[in-house]
């Protein structure tokens, strides 16, 4: 019982990352979906990054 703490406080600062991250995904045209990999240890926040960095935006306007 002593470990709940740590596991509300771990949630809490997840999501507060996830939820910008749906965000993200949702204005950039992207399956929000994708913003569960920030939930994944060590990269699971530099693949969001890099994701969202080198993929094609769908919502992108572009110039031609």
């Amino acid at each position: 019982m002593l470990m709940f703490p740590e596991i509300l406080q771990a949630m809490i600062v997840g999501m507060m990352v996830a939820i910008p991250a749906i965000l993200i995904y949702k204005k950039a045209g992207l399956n929000p979906a994708w913003a569960a990999l920030v939930f994944l240890p060590v990269f699971g926040l530099l693949i969001v990054f890099l994701q969202l960095a080198f993929q094609e935006w769908p919502n992108s306007k572009q110039e031609r």
